[in-house]
């Protein structure tokens, strides 16, 4: 039987260390795949911390039924070494993304094609055994797509980064009123969203964030203005600018400094759609939101459908490449620590 090398998480609050084990058997729908990218996202860092902060003070416990050793990663890309009998075994040897965001099949949620909202989600990489290994069991043949000819390293940050970021923006495309449109967050989320907005949107796109690389690295790759949100005066100069602000706005951050500052350049009429998950509170006076007739959307991850209509606009050659670099499986926990750190500018993905 092939081993399994893993990349686990032994303790929360703790560096991840590599586990050996046999790797699965696939049964019924189950496929194993062998490993070649795993992106490595935010989302990894509040599971390895074992919580979310709501703000406040307080935080959401996130290791209720977890059983250590675990393992993280969710943007996955491989080949099929291994089918379940009750998968055509000609889907062996093939190259495919890996869709993590699994429900319970049975739900009010899952059945109406919302997996991702599912209470008993099986999401890979955050409740079941992930991707920062050599293999992963995959409960379904059916989240898997297709992604040649496109390179393994995007095929895998679609999964995640990518569906979010373009969920996101989906949300915004049929809205009557399209002045303009403002990215605020430039991780590697945000990233993909500025090349996933400008295949969307005909609009010109504004992008804001702290870092003087983020924004360098925006206007290079299509961000028409970039705004640093802590600069003095910044909102005033951008509701001069744009006229009365922004009329669609998505936070790709989510924490309350990043909120503050939508809400303050969202035009009146417009809508925020919040789609980070850095943490925190946010308030708005009732009427200040009722005057400026603002909508606001949380948004997390998109559907399996959605990963299709992504993944097809991918492969047609529609969606430029976004800013990544590879590194070794083995490093993975250096690389945390640099996103922890602030220091990654894109996405950082991981290679067997």
């Amino acid at each position: 039987m092939a081993l399994m090398r893993r990349q686990s998480l032994v303790k929360f609050d703790a560096p991840l260390c590599e586990t050996i084990v046999d790797a699965p058997k696939p049964k019924a729908m189950e496929v194993l795949v062998r490993i070649e990218r795993c992106g490595l996202c935010h989302s990894d860092l509040h599971i390895q911390d074992g919580y979310a902060d709501l703000g406040g003070g307080k935080k959401l416990d996130t290791t209720r039924g977890m059983t250590l050793p675990f393992t993280l990663g969710h943007e996955i890309a491989g080949v099929v070494d291994e089918v379940g009998p009750d998968v055509p075994a000609s889907l062996v040897g093939s190259k495919k993304a890996v869709f993590p965001w699994i429900g319970c099949g049975q739900c009010r949620d899952c059945k109406n094609g919302d997996e991702n909202l599912c209470a008993k989600q099986r999401f890979l990489g955050v409740s079941i055994d992930g991707g920062f290994a050599t293999h992963v069991l995959v409960p379904d043949a059916k989240y898997l797509l297709d992604y040649d000819p496109l390179p393994v390293n995007q095929a895998a940050t679609l999964m995640c980064s990518g569906v979010t970021a373009y969920g996101a923006l989906k949300r915004l495309v049929d809205r009557p009123r399209q002045r303009n449109l403002l990215l605020i967050g430039l991780g590697g989320v945000g990233m993909m969203g500025l090349s996933f907005a400008q295949a969307m949107f005909k609009q010109p796109i504004t992008v804001a964030d702290l870092s003087p690389a983020a924004r360098e690295t925006a206007l290079k790759n299509g961000a028409a203005v970039a705004y640093d949100p802590s600069e003095p005066d910044v909102i005033k100069r951008i509701l001069k600018e744009t006229d009365g602000g922004f009329d669609e706005v998505v936070d790709f951050a989510g924490n309350e400094k990043s909120m503050a500052f939508a809400v303050a350049v969202a035009a009146r009429g417009g809508k925020v759609v919040v789609s980070g998950l850095m943490g925190g509170q946010f308030t708005l006076p009732m009427v200040q939101w009722v005057y400026k007739r603002l909508t606001v959307e949380g948004f997390m991850v998109g559907t399996l459908a959605e990963a299709h209509e992504l993944m097809a606009l991918a492969r047609a050659g529609k969606i430029k490449p976004t800013p990544m670099r590879e590194e070794p499986m083995g490093d993975v926990q250096k690389w945390i620590d640099e996103l922890r750190a602030g220091k990654v500018v894109g996405r950082i993905v991981l290679k067997n």
